[in-house]
């Protein structure tokens, strides 16, 4: 795991009912080049055959990036699958399809291949409305960060993490590695006075964590405590 300043110590909001699906990488001890591929937390969930979310109404806040290890996006593979009713499409800044350009306001409407609502969270609002969450039990969340703190993935995630423990609904996130390592931390600590939508953790500017670390440091840390929450681990991403 990388450096946490104590600066990160703080909990931004206090909820609870995470889930968090880990990412793993396949490095080992003995050869990189022997190391099997990443699985995502989309693999992990899915070589569970979804069993989590049985049984339950399913929202899937999503990207252009977010498929699976063979490059199936996250959303067929849910629409797909017999164990998971998804009723609910949400999409980030650029939209879910990373069509729209930088800081582009993007509308709501409905996804053509699957016929679901999908809710912009990048337009009218970027917090759900209660309406928007109406028909779900669950969040699952499969957002590609980058690495650093500018970027509005994380916050398009706290936001829809505050509003569904508002609302009394679970969520889920399915980590995916940071592609600039987990070892590289570079910059200040952000100072609380200039948190905004572009920079909502007091993290450095390169922060070294993914977004499940990232999530579990938002949600997970009261009073320098960790609350436990379910999370579900394969061999050693860092």
């Amino acid at each position: 795991m990388p450096f946490i300043p104590n600066t990160l110590l703080r909990n931004p909001f206090k909820y609870f009912g995470l889930a968090v699906v880990l990412t793993v990488s396949g490095l080992t001890n003995n050869s990189l080049s022997a190391a099997p591929k990443i699985q995502m937390g989309i693999d992990v969930l899915q070589a569970g055959n979804y069993s989590i979310l049985k049984g339950k109404r399913v929202g899937l806040l999503t990207h252009q990036a977010g498929v699976n290890r063979d490059g199936i996006s996250s959303i067929d593979l849910l629409h797909r699958s017999t164990t998971v009713d998804l009723r609910a499409l949400y999409g980030p800044e650029h939209g879910i399809d990373g069509v729209a350009v930088a800081d582009q306001k993007v509308s709501s409407g409905t996804h053509k291949r699957t016929g679901l609502p999908v809710f912009s969270l990048y337009g009218a609002y970027r917090k759900p409305v209660p309406s928007m969450l109406k028909n779900i039990d669950v969040m699952v969340i499969d957002l590609q960060d980058v690495g650093v703190r500018s970027y509005t993935y994380v916050s398009c995630m706290k936001l829809t993490m505050e509003a569904c423990f508002e609302n009394n609904k679970q969520v889920i996130i399915l980590d995916r590695p940071n592609p600039l390592g987990g070892m590289k931390v570079d910059g200040p600590p952000l100072e609380e006075v200039w948190e905004s939508y572009v920079g909502p953790f007091p993290t450095p500017y390169v922060h070294g964590l993914t977004i499940g670390e990232i999530a579990r440091m938002a949600k997970g840390i009261r009073e320098g405590t960790y609350v436990a929450f379910p999370y579900f681990f394969q061999a050693g991403w860092m």
